[in-house]
């Protein structure tokens, strides 16, 4: 099935209409017209190879959100017009350890990514949701309510994710002291999830003009980093630290603010950080672990969390021709804090 998509020919072109394949559905599919989808800043790093060579041409978008065009005879849970979701992966072996405890996101074998993965029906790569339509096993779609803003819904399937699945794994609660560091498009929904479970929530920055927004976010205090007196007096005082730094930085100022036993996890510098000073972790029995995004299982409840507390990402609307522009706002910080694409304009 011919479907209409925005590719990247190559790491060095920008990204133009092409003419996909879709699959004919399976038993166990469901199509979905999308309606949105957010741009993430792994879409830049697929799409130019910054990440390993990329197999072209690349369909970026894992932060899909649209209707219910089609579903398989085998499938009970969706019916047509249902609003759903799909976020950054769209199958798995199913049979391994992290699958059969709903981790999929772990699977042993490689889960399949919405894009650039080895599509095992059709043969070459999988297409991502920059595209007008995408088909998808039945247990990786999600259900979206039809009380939240439903553009804002896309980014929650991965930056919602990112941050939401970390803060349940590590069980904050009601008057935990949490550091969300970096305020982005990670940062922003890490303040808010925080928020909502009741935590006393501090935005951790280098950069003095984004206090007001961490505050409109809903954070209680902003700690500015490069203030090292103000860094000195939140030692040892910070139940969890979430780490949003996309990019290589000194990790150990950070250490520093942690109680002990307490833990800061990365989610954004999927990189190497720089050398880790093993003194105040031994000596405070501190760690520093990582975090990618939930499993099929988790996502669902983090929409429904979502739908109870009133969450969406903040958003700026794009038009799909508009996506190489966005592309290099995003390389600039240029975006409070999502872009959406909407794809009716494609």
């Amino acid at each position: 099935m011919k479907t209409l998509a925005y590719a990247a020919p190559s790491a060095t072109e920008n990204l133009a209409p092409l003419e996909i394949d879709r699959r004919e559905l399976l038993a166990s599919d469901v199509a979905i017209k999308i309606e949105y989808c957010g741009v993430c800043h792994s879409d830049i790093h697929s799409a130019r190879s910054e990440w390993g060579p990329a197999v072209y041409p690349v369909v970026p978008g894992h932060e899909i959100v649209g209707r219910v065009t089609a579903i398989g005879s085998d499938v009970k849970q969706f019916s047509v017009g249902d609003l759903v979701g799909v976020g950054c992966m769209v199958d798995s072996c199913q049979t391994c350890s992290s699958c059969a405890e709903g981790l999929e996101q772990y699977c042993e074998t490689g889960a399949t990514l919405t894009y650039g993965s080895k599509d095992v029906v059709l043969g070459g790569q999988t297409y991502g949701g920059y595209s007008q339509s995408i088909i998808v096993d039945k247990a990786f779609v999600l259900k979206v309510s039809e009380k939240l803003d439903t553009k804002a819904v896309a980014p929650l399937l991965c930056a919602g994710i990112t941050t939401y699945s970390p803060l349940k794994h590590w069980g904050i609660k009601k008057g935990d002291r949490v550091g969300v560091i970096g305020l982005g498009g990670l940062g922003h929904m890490g303040i808010k999830f925080a928020v909502a479970m009741g935590a006393e929530v501090v935005m951790i920055t280098r950069s003095k003009s984004k206090g007001d927004d961490a505050k409109r976010l809903g954070a209680h205090e902003v700690l500015l980093s490069t203030d090292e007196a103000s860094m000195k007096e939140s030692s040892n005082s910070f139940d969890f630290l979430l780490n949003t730094i996309p990019v290589r930085h000194d990790v150990n100022p950070y250490v520093g603010l942690l109680k002990r036993d307490a833990t800061m996890v990365i989610v954004g510098a999927i990189e190497p950080v720089d050398p880790v000073n093993g003194g105040p972790l031994i000596f405070g029995r501190k760690r520093i672990a990582g975090s990618l995004i939930g499993g099929i299982k988790e996502t669902q409840e983090m929409l429904d969390f979502c739908a109870e507390h009133d969450i969406v990402s903040d958003v700026e609307m794009i038009k799909m021709d508009e996506i190489n522009t966005a592309f290099e706002r995003i390389i600039k910080s240029d975006v409070r804090y999502r872009f959406v694409v909407d794809m009716s304009s494609l």
